[in-house]
């Protein structure tokens, strides 16, 4: 069971909340989830409960708290306008900063990893090039990600897409992301779209989205996870 804990960003000292599980059995790391624009909903509470499931110590900031503290949106039109209204509210540097303060809050227990979908697709690879101490990341249909590539990275990073995803051209930001980082493996889901790896959504497809999660375990696993 999750509970709610708080934590300070040190850029800029705003006290934000975050969900906080404990590991099932074995620690074998922490784990960083980062929300879609839609805030901590039912979705992002799933995602927390399976990676603690996997034996990680886990963390899902509340990434708009400085916009509306505790916000959730259902996704449809209005969900999505406050949300993306919010996104382009929350600048980077505090989107950082959030993420610093979990890293550093994880990392005296092990080895630390970012997993984020949609806006924290492309907050987990912007966190790659610029926070300290995360092991490796893997960032899910992240709409910038194609726009960052360029970015020197700091942590191996391991992406994934939906063919069908009809806000983000898969071919696309895998050319402009392996033209930069040839290291990086990016995978693109023929049967999913655009937030796959929420279950029972239109555009997941169940196998896509376990593939990807295996994906990520193993490669959590090739950088520290023990």
């Amino acid at each position: 069971m999750a509970n709610t804990i708080t934590l300070t960003a040190a850029h800029d000292g705003f006290t934000f909340t975050a969900l906080h599980a404990e590991p099932e059995g074995a620690r074998k790391g922490g784990v960083i989830v980062i929300q879609e624009i839609f805030g901590l909903d039912q979705y992002v509470h799933q995602d927390v409960a399976r990676w603690a499931a996997r034996g990680f110590e886990v963390l899902a900031p509340s990434m708009f708290d400085r916009q509306e503290k505790g916000f959730t949106a259902l996704h449809d039109p209005a969900g999505f306008e406050n949300g993306v209204k919010h996104a382009l509210a929350n600048a980077p540097d505090n989107a950082m900063g959030d993420i610093q303060a979990c890293v550093d809050f994880l990392k005296g227990r092990g080895p630390v990893f970012v997993v984020g979908y949609c806006y924290g697709g492309t907050m987990t690879w912007l966190a790659a090039s610029r926070c300290e101490g995360i092991a490796a990341g893997s960032s899910y249909y992240g709409g910038q990600v194609a726009g960052m590539a360029k970015f020197a990275l700091k942590a191996p990073v391991i992406v994934h897409l939906g063919r069908k995803d009809p806000h983000i051209p898969a071919d696309d930001v895998k050319a402009a992301v392996q033209a930069a980082h040839p290291e990086v493996p990016v995978y693109i889901y023929e049967a999913s779209g655009h937030g796959f790896n929420n279950d029972g959504r239109p555009d997941s497809d169940l196998a896509d989205a376990e593939l990807a999660r295996q994906r990520t375990v193993d490669f959590f696993a090739a950088h520290g996870a023990s």
